[in-house]
């Protein structure tokens, strides 16, 4: 075994060690009401990835029954063996991806009591038979006529931030680019991935639908449905708004920059760029042909390029 592997394993064991701490520290309570604390957990840090028919391996936690049902892998939760659970494993750390994926924070001790003292005393569930007690309804983001920040950042955890997180599996986000808070996602990384107002020319848009090299989610296909690209699309064309439904700011001289063919002598894969006396124009691009573009944000949204080249 190398010292890799050594370190490894011991870290294990001290994770081990503070999970039957912890579970000393706050011991199990065999109270089946419970799944209300636990279902209110789980819509607080969960269920943004973790529901609809695009969760990954499929584990939906927006509902009693959903957790029942567990994973592609099979259940999430192991009663007679609580601290072997799946679920349990990924909130503590015990197994690699820790969870939830935006983490940290992670959960705080408490928080994970509360999951394991409710498996621990049969993972009991709603009483549907209660006035008021229904199972989560479906959520349509567009029933208002507008898209915030919250109705497409679970896209954002099922399929980027794996990889564009600080607890993702690099040491450091690829390009500087973090895809987990709002506030990242606007900033974006090394150059802009976000253009408010215009989709079309956002990096976002342009890799997780292949217009640009390499196209995401980097370890598709498959890559995002349809439906999940249409919903990023038309909450960037209406303003990237946050969840209090506030617009982006207009990134004024973010940096941009476009590789793909060139639709129109001021567009590329049909996202249209403004060239001025002070653009830089090399090898005579073509309609029709590949290019690159090299340009900014100015204070009315529009790109105005800095450098137009054949590719």
């Amino acid at each position: 075994m190398n010292l890799t592997a050594v370190v490894f394993a011991m870290h294990r064991k001290h994770i081990a060690i503070a999970f039957a701490a912890s579970v000393a520290l706050f011991p199990y309570r065999a109270v089946g009401e419970d799944w209300a604390t636990v279902q209110a957990l789980f819509q607080e840090r969960c269920v943004a990835c973790h529901s609809g028919e695009f969760a990954p391996l499929g584990l939906r936690l927006d509902s009693y029954s959903n957790v029942i049902n567990g994973s592609e892998n099979g259940p999430v939760m192991l009663v007679d063996a609580v601290e072997k659970s799946p679920l349990v494993q990924r909130i503590t750390g015990l197994a690699e991806p820790r969870m939830p994926l935006d983490g940290p924070p992670f959960l705080t001790d408490d928080q994970v009591n509360q999951v394991t003292a409710w498996i621990a005393s049969g993972a009991t569930g709603p009483d549907l038979n209660s006035p008021g007690a229904t199972e989560a309804e479906p959520h349509d983001p567009f029933a208002d006529g507008r898209v915030t920040y919250d109705e497409v950042s679970a896209i954002f955890g099922r399929h980027c931030i794996e990889c564009h997180s600080d607890n993702s599996r690099y040491d450091l986000p690829p390009e500087g680019l973090r895809l987990d808070r709002y506030q990242s996602v606007v900033a974006g990384g090394d150059r802009l991935v976000l253009i408010p107002g215009n989709a079309q020319a956002s990096e976002i848009i342009r890799r997780i639908e292949g217009l640009a090299s390499p196209r995401m989610p980097f370890d598709g296909p498959p890559w995002l449905a349809p439906e999940e690209v249409a919903l990023l699309r038309n909450w960037i064309d209406g303003g990237a708004l946050s969840s209090d439904g506030i617009a982006a700011p207009v990134p004024v001289n973010g940096r941009v920059r476009m590789r793909g063919i060139l639709t129109s002598p001021t567009e590329i894969d049909g996202a249209e760029f403004t060239i001025t006396e002070s653009t830089r124009v090399d090898d005579q691009p073509r309609v029709g042909r590949a290019a690159e573009m090299r340009g900014r944000v100015d204070a009315i949204g529009r790109i105005v390029a800095d450098r137009l080249r054949d590719r």
